[in-house]
């Protein structure tokens, strides 16, 4: 079972009127989206964008026997990895180990972008084992809902740049997993199943699942951050379709630009979205392993989707800061005409007062 857990008024017919429509759309441009905003946008008209369709959570009661509940989460952009490590050690309850690197010597290396942690009590017969990734994401394996919120609050204390509560449990997903006789780990039917008679490899391969799992989790927060914000100028292109006059200023387009700009860095550059991850380059099992888990989860069309839409919202500030600079230019145009009206008017009283004498 798998699961992807993510005013409009008439023309105003007066100057206070107008001053009220202008405020309340720079509220709707400044403020992202919520499901009270939501509601307010259906009952005005605004139609409303259908969003990412996902599956239900993947729920304790349902387990079967032999399978095990494998979760992912996206919390902030970052982790504080370092202050993190420190405090999973004062715990008492997860053990951060060391990753093995698939060398022929058998030796342990550490991931500088990654803490695996292992629970030092175990519930059931499976352990618990987490991954931390710097990048603000956090995939347990055999964790409940309610150790998810857990952790959850655990790494409040080590983010930077959190998100909002309803984004991270709507963007949370979930897999079942298990473990078979076969040769290599796979993805069957919505079901993760891990190589069972070799602990190494199934160490490693649980942390490739995990880190394109991450991969995922943090898209999907993305995609839901980047849904708020076309929702905070919807009302903008409601007014260019209706020929009504944008109330908005120019340091509010720049805000937009900036924030479009922004994600897009994270998503193309500050992120291994559009590259193989160099702990693949050289252990080829793991990433025929890691490519398709990442097209089980669509992620690179889900990319190009997101770009996409990214290079039609910069084409609608572009035109807003167009027609913005037009504005400005009519209006130094007209202060111009004017001065030059006043000069001529003053050359004529000047040659009416000297026809006179």
């Amino acid at each position: 079972m798998f699961c992807f857990t993510a005013i409009r008024a008439c023309r105003p017919c007066s100057l206070w009127s107008s001053v009220v429509m202008a405020a309340v759309r720079r509220q709707s441009l400044n403020t992202r989206s919520s499901p009270a905003t939501a509601v307010a946008q259906s009952q005005s008209g605004i139609k409303k964008r259908v969003q990412r369709r996902k599956p239900t959570l993947v729920e304790d009661t349902g387990q079967r026997h032999g399978y095990w509940c494998v979760s992912a989460f996206s919390t902030a952009e970052e982790f504080r990895l370092e202050q993190l490590s420190a405090a999973l050690s004062k715990t008492n309850m997860y053990e951060p180990t060391c990753l093995y690197s698939g060398s022929d010597d058998g030796e342990e290396t550490a991931t500088a972008d990654v803490i695996h942690a292992v629970s030092k009590f175990h519930v059931t017969n499976e352990p618990r084992h987490l991954y931390f990734f710097r990048e603000g994401s956090v995939v347990g394996w055999n964790v409940s809902d309610l150790e998810v919120s857990s952790l959850i609050n655990f790494v409040a204390e080590h983010e930077i740049g959190s998100y909002d509560d309803h984004i991270v449990m709507d963007e949370r997903e979930s897999m079942y997993y298990a473990y078979t006789n076969d040769k290599k780990s796979s993805i069957q039917k919505g079901n993760v199943y891990l190589i069972g008679n070799d602990v190494t490899a199934s160490d490693l391969d649980r942390y490739t699942f995990s880190n394109a799992m991450a991969h995922s989790v943090k898209l999907g927060t993305w995609e839901a951050l980047l849904e708020e914000y076309i929702d905070s100028v919807e009302v903008v292109t409601h007014d260019l379709q209706n020929g009504l006059p944008i109330w908005i200023t120019r340091k509010e387009v720049m805000k937009k630009t900036g924030e479009l700009f922004g994600l897009r860095h994270r998503i193309n550059l500050s992120s291994d979205l559009l590259d193989l991850p160099d702990f693949y380059w050289e252990r080829e099992h793991l990433e025929t392993f890691y490519r398709s888990t990442c097209n089980y989860f669509s992620i690179s069309t889900r990319l190009k989707t997101m770009n996409v839409k990214i290079n039609h919202c910069l084409e609608l500030v572009e035109l807003l800061s167009h027609h913005l600079s037009d504005k400005h230019h009519i209006r130094l145009e007209w202060m111009i005409i004017v001065l030059i009206m006043v000069e001529v008017g003053f050359e004529i009283i000047h040659y009416a007062q000297l026809f006179i004498k």
